[in-house]
């Protein structure tokens, strides 16, 4: 796994990244709330992600300054606009931007990366979102053309409904996918790994030359 920072419009944000030998796609982890690159569910997500052939960079979305302030921990649009620039330092990257870009958001950052997707069309080709606020990037939901599943807790009632509610709101392909007996966290045995499984399934579908052919 290699350090970076990602930088271009915004402050220096550390990153890991991780590149397989022959990745066939690259997908890039918003995290959500309270949480950093170093989040414990997204790093194990992400391990299942590389045995599958796919390439993952986990950043900050935030400086550490700027994740003790309430009203920035919650500005999607600003959360938005990093998801961005993550994107574009991608995209300025030899070694990674032929790869096709994935985005996945957990919580506040699944909202994020919606955001980016919209304003990013022909970059992002997937989103999954796990646990994730789409509700929070409402306005936008019509303009993303990127396929994305939503994948929601049995037992997280409140945010179910809301993920019912914004997958009638979304533009492209999309799929809900409700994981029996788990809260918000997933932290139910296998519930996780049912998460990671959806997550790789769709990622190597959309990102992969073989998943598409």
């Amino acid at each position: 796994m290699q350090s970076e920072q990602v930088n271009l419009q915004g402050p220096s944000l550390p990153a890991d990244l991780m590149v397989p030998e022959h990745a066939q796609g690259l997908v890039l982890f918003a995290h959500g709330s309270g949480s950093s690159r170093r989040s414990v569910r997204n790093r194990w997500v992400a391990g299942v992600l590389q045995r599958r052939g796919l390439a993952t960079l986990l950043f900050d979305l935030l400086t550490e300054e700027e994740a003790q302030d309430q009203r920035k921990v919650f500005d999607i649009a600003l959360l938005g606009r990093r998801v961005v620039d993550a994107m574009e330092w991608v995209a300025q990257r030899p070694d990674l931007a032929h790869l096709r870009l994935g985005l996945f958001g957990a919580s506040t950052g699944a909202a994020a990366a919606l955001v980016a997707a919209a304003q990013k069309p022909r970059r992002a080709a997937a989103v999954v979102s796990r646990g994730g606020r789409p509700d929070l990037a409402l306005s936008v939901l019509p303009q993303v053309q990127a396929p994305t599943l939503l994948i929601v807790g049995g037992r997280d009632a409140e945010v179910l409904v809301l993920n019912r509610q914004a997958i009638r709101e979304l533009g492209g392909e999309k799929r809900l996918e409700i994981v029996p007996g788990a809260t918000h966290l997933f932290e139910e045995p296998g519930t996780l790994e049912s998460v990671a499984a959806l997550a790789a399934e769709w990622f190597r579908r959309h990102l992969c030359e073989s998943g598409r052919a």
